[in-house]
């Protein structure tokens, strides 16, 4: 077989593994949000470790094993902000594809009914009014909820 040939096939391998690879599906990372609202004003917190440093979320976390998305995140809410939650109802659900998962994330409106937020695991925080909710770079899962936030707080 000469040298164009075999340059040829391994191009043509390679192009292949590379389709294959992105036709597997992503990993599916289950959490949850809390979109916590006091006064009128709904708190936002900017992440202050991994891959998205910085970026501003509402708080939540990771979907252990045997919870519902409620009882995760009341457990999430007390380890990130150190305060006892009561949990609403759903206001939407993030589907969201980051370059190496799958993000799926319910967002519920949740109430502090203990205690004052502390900031045990982010960077900062702050209690944005409708108004602002622009106003901080939003991680993009978080984005399309607070489309749907906006909404709702206008009703």
């Amino acid at each position: 077989m000469n040298k164009r040939l075999k340059k040829k096939i391994r191009e043509r391998e390679m192009m292949k593994a590379l389709i294959m690879a992105s036709l597997e599906p992503k990993k599916t990372v289950p959490v949850v949000a809390a979109i916590i609202v006091r006064d009128g004003r709904v708190f936002a917190t900017q992440r202050g470790y991994g891959d998205f440093k910085d970026g501003w979320e509402f708080p939540g976390g990771k979907i252990e094993a045997g919870e519902t998305p409620q009882e995760a995140l009341v457990r999430e809410i007390r380890e990130e902000l150190g305060v006892e939650i009561r949990v609403g109802e759903l206001v939407a659900t993030a589907e969201y594809d980051y370059p190496k998962f799958h993000l799926s994330m319910p967002c519920f409106f949740a109430e502090i009914c203990e205690g004052e937020p502390e900031l045990l695991e982010h960077e900062a925080a702050r209690w944005l009014a409708p108004g602002q909710l622009e106003s901080v770079d939003w991680l993009p899962a978080d984005r399309g909820v607070v489309e749907e936030l906006k909404k709702r707080l206008a009703e």
